[in-house]
């Protein structure tokens, strides 16, 4: 703490009165040698109630003293005249008002200049004496006593007294203090404040309580230390200022408890956000940038999040000793370090780590690795390539950590961080936030991948088992498309179908199969083989509908809505049954866009279900679009708004058949789309 003071001044300069004789009342009297009054001060009025015209020139012990204790007091005061000792003592008095009272007395020897002998009395009233003493005695000891640092400044802010407790805390001597300025003493503290907020309490009068301030003293150079400090400014009895007491009190436990919570805090907050923010999708590649995004600027100032190939393709991977590691880039994230993002693999591109590299040790033995200062020796242990190692050494790189990314059981990848900017070395509660992080951040990263390999697995199902049709078949010009869903487990129930039949005519089929995945795929499977099967024996459309309804039922209990359509070319027509799937659209040169009117009737599988056949007449150039929910179900908006859409889309002059199916995808449907597409469109050719 700063030095409190009361002013010091040379004897060339005028001092101020220090109040003190008038806290203590003392009054003076002056005595000739025959013990007569011929001097009394306005004190001794007050003291004894006489005034000076009462008391002057009368007989002193008649009016000073007790007729108890006059005949003492007469042969002091013939001892003090005849000795010139000075004798000091308390005695009672009588007050003019008759009462009696204790008034301590100090009295001794003057001559004047021609050898006259005079008597001078100093007297105050006892009981105003010893309050005093006790007042002193008692602010002696607890100063001297107290566990807490106390200080006396003067109004230049140099120190004027400092307590024993004060010593211990600055590691300086009392007397090292005395004299000199707070930023002497301790150069280390934050001193500019201190001494500002001293000023302020110098200028104000209003006290400055538990300021808190940080820094080093000699007592411990090499440890950061916080104490509070509360500033009072002294005043003498007249109201002139003096200077600046303090106190100052060590809470460097409660500051560095303070400093504990608060990360905790921000640890929970982060480790919540993360909760909120990874895992969002199934996506591999987001759920990455969602940790890396995470990780910086919190954590690290550099991010990067690498899984091991084999993992990626979906295989187990353990590393044995003196294996390199491939590892394929997910995610990057930096802040403010360009060099260290280009030392970094791009996201998507797959690396060989050598088995020296730490990133290797990482993924192998699934521990974290920590290089809390890193050295220029460990650069190229940390980075892909020497020239990466340079660059990380440009960007200062300083301090290093690896986590691994552990789901159930299997080390999955790496999450790699480093910091340049943040002065600070990773700690071990850094290392405790990062292994939850990672932890978490693992098991979403897993499920990510085991849902794209499953999505994958399904697409695959599915895009064997759909058509690849010729462009004309009988009498249609044919086109088609077959969109996967955005979502990872939405693949795996919408279908098309075109199949040529005896007599030039041509079956179309679209169809949904309720659910997703890879049961859905083979549900779709099943009921194409059934639907083809059943086609060849040309039965009415209806008919069809019934036979797959109840193979369905009798099957696994699927339901899946389909329209099934048998074009006539010879006979201009086209007979279409509905199962619950939306009404095709039929485009007519000149003519807008109409939804077929057609009896919906109910979904393939729920069993006893009527269908019914309406026959559509088509003429060359006309379209039909066929298409499943997919394509025009959006959530939030009602369906005839979208259907509007799909309609509006249709209206104009005729185009290719695979432009069409392009214009649709592109307006109708989003990348993210959790639900996924099949298309269908055909065009009546004229005869040949």
């Amino acid at each position: 703490m700063g030095p409190p003071g009361f002013p010091v001044t040379g004897d060339e300069e005028p001092v101020g009165p220090s109040g003190l004789l008038d806290v203590l009342g003392v009054a003076s009297v002056l005595l000739d040698a025959r013990g007569h009054i011929v001097l009394w001060s306005p004190r001794a009025e007050e003291l004894f109630g006489y005034s000076a015209a009462e008391a002057l020139g009368r007989y002193a012990a008649t009016i000073m003293v007790h007729e108890h204790h006059l005949d003492l007091v007469v042969k002091l005061f013939a001892d003090v005249l005849a000795t010139g000792r000075s004798w000091a003592g308390a005695f009672p008095i009588r007050h003019k008002d008759g009462g009696t009272r204790l008034v301590e007395f100090r009295n001794m020897r003057l001559l004047d200049e021609g050898g006259a002998v005079y008597a001078l009395g100093l007297c105050a009233d006892l009981g105003t004496v010893r309050r005093l003493e006790r007042d002193v005695a008692l602010s002696t000891r607890m100063i001297a006593q107290s566990p807490i640092g106390l200080a006396v400044l003067d109004t230049d802010l140099r120190y004027v007294s400092v307590n024993p407790a004060l010593e211990r805390l600055n590691g300086v001597p009392a007397e090292d203090h005395i004299g000199r300025p707070l930023r002497e003493v301790l150069p280390d503290v934050e001193v500019d404040a201190v001494e500002a907020a001293a000023r302020q309490v110098l200028e104000t009068g209003r006290p400055l309580v538990d300021r808190r301030t940080l820094g080093r003293t000699p007592a411990a150079p090499d440890e950061d230390r916080a104490w509070a400090i509360s500033l009072y400014r002294l005043e003498d009895a007249a109201g002139r200022v003096l200077g600046v007491a303090g106190s100052v009190v060590d809470v460097t436990e409660e500051h560095r408890a303070g400093i504990e919570a608060e990360a905790a805090r921000r640890r929970l907050a982060l480790i919540a956000d993360a909760s909120a923010r990874i895992g969002t999708t199934l996506e591999l590649d987001r759920t990455a940038d969602e940790l890396a995004d995470v990780a910086v600027p919190e954590l690290a100032d550099v991010a990067a999040v690498d899984l091991l190939e084999a993992v990626v393709e979906g295989r187990r991977s353990r590393l044995g000793p003196g294996e390199p590691a491939r590892m394929r880039a997910l995610a990057v994230r930096g802040r403010d370090a360009p060099q260290a993002l280009l030392a970094a693999d791009p996201p998507g591109q797959v690396a060989g780590y050598g088995p020296d590299r730490l990133v290797t040790e990482c993924v192998r033995t699934g521990e974290v690795v920590l290089v809390a200062e890193v050295t220029e020796a460990d650069l190229p242990r940390i980075a892909r390539s020497p020239e990466a190692a340079g660059l990380l050494a440009r960007a200062g790189v300083h301090s290093y950590l690896a986590v691994p990314l552990t789901a159930r059981g299997e080390v999955l990848g790496a999450l790699d961080l480093k910091r340049t900017g943040n002065p600070l070395p990773f700690s071990a509660d850094d290392v405790l936030l990062a292994r939850e992080l990672a932890a978490r951040a693992a098991v979403q990263i897993d499920n990510a991948r085991w849902y794209q390999n499953a999505r994958d697995a399904a697409l695959t199902l599915q895009r064997s088992m759909l058509p690849s049709h010729p462009a004309v078949t009988g009498g249609l010009e044919v086109s088609s498309r077959y969109q996967p869903a955005g979502a990872t487990s939405e693949v795996g129930g919408d279908w098309f179908d075109v199949i040529p039949l005896d007599g030039g005519k041509t079956a179309l089929v679209v169809g949904d199969v309720m659910g997703s995945g890879v049961d859905a795929a083979a549900t779709m499977g099943r009921l194409r083989t059934a639907t083809n099967t059943l086609a060849a024996l040309d039965l009415d459309p209806a008919r069809l509908l019934a036979h797959l309804d109840r193979s369905g039922a009798d099957a696994d209990q699927s339901i899946a809505t389909c329209v099934y359509a048998v074009h006539d070319p010879g006979a201009g027509q086209c007979r279409i049954a509905n199962a619950g799937h939306l009404p095709p659209v039929r485009l007519r040169p000149g003519c807008p866009p109409e939804l077929l009117e057609l009896p919906t009737g109910g979904p393939l599988g729920v069993g006893g279900v009527e269908f019914s056949t309406t026959t559509v007449d088509l003429v060359p150039g006309d379209r039909v679009v066929f298409y499943t929910d997919g394509l025009v179900e959006r959530r939030g908006q009602p369906l005839d708004e979208r259907l509007d859409a799909l309609l509006a889309l249709l209206e104009g002059p005729d185009v290719p058949l695979e432009e069409t199916c392009d214009l649709l995808l592109r307006t109708l449907h989003q990348p993210d789309d959790s639900d996924d597409v099949a298309l269908l469109i055909a065009r009546v050719r004229a005869a040949d």
